[in-house]
């Protein structure tokens, strides 16, 4: 008897049918379940009207001339068309004639479209807000602010820097190397030069046992995150919680840690399981955005990592809609096996990070005990094995292919949603 388990793939979904003698577990965030007691905006309006550590957003806006919103790209599932119009309002009422510059945190990745930005914020914002996109290759662009706690630079947006009220809004869930998302990420790696992104993303910083999903205490990166976001003194944040339909479920507003501490609370409840571990593990990067590349697939492949014991086998769904999502990484990624790509990226100062390297570290680390059978229609399977992985085009063949590397009996552990999931080890 076979059971049917939808994967997240794109902006659907892809079947997979496995015997219930080999299914061990399907692990799912609790936050899935979760049923909020009001529509999306009242979270978010309730939020607002309620900031945690500050005063609300329109008292905030008093009086400030020149205030700079800071929101999330292309790659990000944060719900502007609902959070930001409240914000604007907020802020209006408190200043109906500040200067309002909505300023898009692209990290090192590619601009966001004109396109995008009217399907993430709506043709209303689009058309009448003034709207700047990060752009982390641009050194003109930039202001040096000093060191940070690592010893990086820190270089962010000018416009950041040159505002009267600084405001980041996103989401928040697990986050395999910075703990969790949310609140300070907006700052660093969000609007900051692609030097400062690189070293806060260094082999040293990825390398350390606290730079790790769920992890906040003593990790480096976020420790750097914080103390970039309070140097450019980010006076209010919003973040919200999704669940599997990218709904709202629950926000938090108000102080940039305080916050952002109550809402990873939440997430932390509704997000943990216990790790399980199978012989095989199937996991997606949730779909739609966060699976339009390869770039941004450890995520899943992490949590995966968690339940696959010693050597087990990892199967992961991810559309790659949009390619490998970094030339850096590309090139890294098929220079060699994974411990040649692991020796040469040791190697490489904190100072000299090449940009998107952090992620075939991660890969390497993970490749070096688990073989990862990569499913997509978008890459070409050639393509795939020069990554180091095994090329699948639907979920039921990746199986298959498993099934040959692991034993017909092989036990099958299924996370449909890889980035949603906190997996920590049974007490």
């Amino acid at each position: 008897m076979k059971k049917t388990i939808a994967i997240p793939y794109y902006t659907s979904t892809l079947d997979l049918h496995v015997e219930e003698d080999n299914l061990k577990a399907v692990i799912t965030a609790k936050m899935h379940e979760f049923k909020a007691d009001k529509s999306e905006e009242e979270l978010v309006r309730e939020a607002l009207e309620n900031p945690i550590g500050t005063s609300p957003l329109r008292e905030l806006a008093k009086g400030k001339n020149k205030v700079v919103l800071v929101t999330s790209d292309h790659t990000r599932a944060v719900p502007s068309k609902i959070t930001l119009p409240l914000e604007l309002e907020e802020i209006r009422k408190g200043n109906p004639d500040a200067d309002i510059t909505i300023l898009i945190a692209t990290g090192l990745h590619r601009p966001t479209t004109e396109e995008e930005q009217r399907r993430m914020f709506g043709d209303a914002i689009v058309d009448n807000e003034k709207i700047v996109v990060n752009m982390a290759f641009e050194p003109d662009e930039f202001k040096n602010m000093g060191t940070l706690p690592s010893g990086a630079e820190f270089h962010v947006n000018k416009l950041a820097t040159e505002c009267d009220l600084l405001i980041c809004e996103g989401f928040i869930e697990p986050h395999f190397f910075a703990g969790f998302s949310g609140g300070r990420k907006s700052i660093l790696p969000g609007i900051c030069s692609q030097e400062t992104v690189n070293e806060n993303h260094s082999y040293k910083a990825i390398a350390s046992k606290y730079s790790k999903t769920g992890v906040l205490e003593h990790n480096p990166i976020h420790e750097d995150m914080v103390y970039a976001a309070r140097l450019v003194n980010v006076q209010f944040i919003l973040n919200v919680a999704l669940n599997a339909e990218k709904k709202v479920i629950a926000a938090w507003a108000g102080d940039l840690e305080q916050a952002h501490e109550v809402g990873v609370e939440f997430i932390r409840e509704w997000s943990q399981c216990p790790s399980i571990t199978g012989d095989i593990v199937v996991t997606s990067n949730g779909g739609y955005p966060l699976d339009q590349n390869l770039y941004q697939s450890p995520k899943a492949v992490a949590t995966a990592e968690a339940c696959a014991g010693e050597d087990g086998v990892i199967i992961m769904c991810c559309s790659c809609a949009d390619g490998m999502g970094g030339t850096h990484f590309e090139k890294l990624i098929q220079m060699g096996t994974p411990d040649e790509i692991d020796a040469y990226l040791s190697k490489i100062p904190p100072k000299e990070t090449i940009p998107e390297q952090w992620c075939p570290q991660i890969y390497a680390r993970i490749l070096h005990k688990h073989k990862i059978i990569l499913v997509t229609t978008y890459l070409e399977p050639d393509l795939v094995r020069k990554c180091n992985m095994i090329p699948a085009s639907t979920p039921d063949e990746a199986l298959e292919i498993a099934y040959g590397l692991k034993g017909k009996d092989a036990s099958v552990v299924v996370i449909p949603d890889g980035v949603s999931v906190l997996a920590v080890a049974p007490e």
